[in-house]
């Protein structure tokens, strides 16, 4: 189990109440979540939440590195809370977003510099259909 306050803290991000609460759902829930997911998950147990807290929240944690933002399609932004190098599918049935590792060719060939700009980070996203969605249609 990992120690959020630690994860946090080594991101320079001070720990709180509500900080630590949403790290601890972006890790233990690999779902991709939104915004309002986090919130209607936490705001049962934390009365004192808001929805601007949850987005200023998260939106701290993708600066200092501690999260990604994704935008996969136009209408949705969610966060993940993994930031090890990965690529991401999107469903196009059911709209779930899953974890999967990057395929071999593309590591290979990840540029240091292309055209005299520095390359830092690459983003890649799959779409189709999911095997669950697949399997429901058969």
């Amino acid at each position: 189990m990992i120690n959020i306050t630690a994860h946090l803290l080594q991101y320079n991000i001070k720990p709180s109440v509500q900080r630590m609460a949403i790290m601890q759902y972006l890790l233990e829930y690999k779902s991709h979540p939104s915004v309002d997911e986090v919130y209607n998950a936490l705001a049962l147990s934390i009365p004192t939440l808001s929805k601007t807290t949850v987005y200023n929240t998260l939106k701290l944690f993708v600066e200092h590195g501690a999260a990604q933002m994704l935008t996969i399609d136009e209408r949705n932004v969610c966060f993940d809370g993994d930031t090890t190098p990965h690529t991401h599918f999107m469903c196009k049935c059911c709209g779930k977003i899953y974890d999967l590792a990057i395929p071999a060719p593309v590591k290979e060939v990840m540029p240091n510099v292309i055209d005299g700009h520095e390359v830092n980070e690459m983003h890649y996203y799959y779409k189709g259909f999911c095997k669950n969605c697949l399997n429901n249609n058969d």
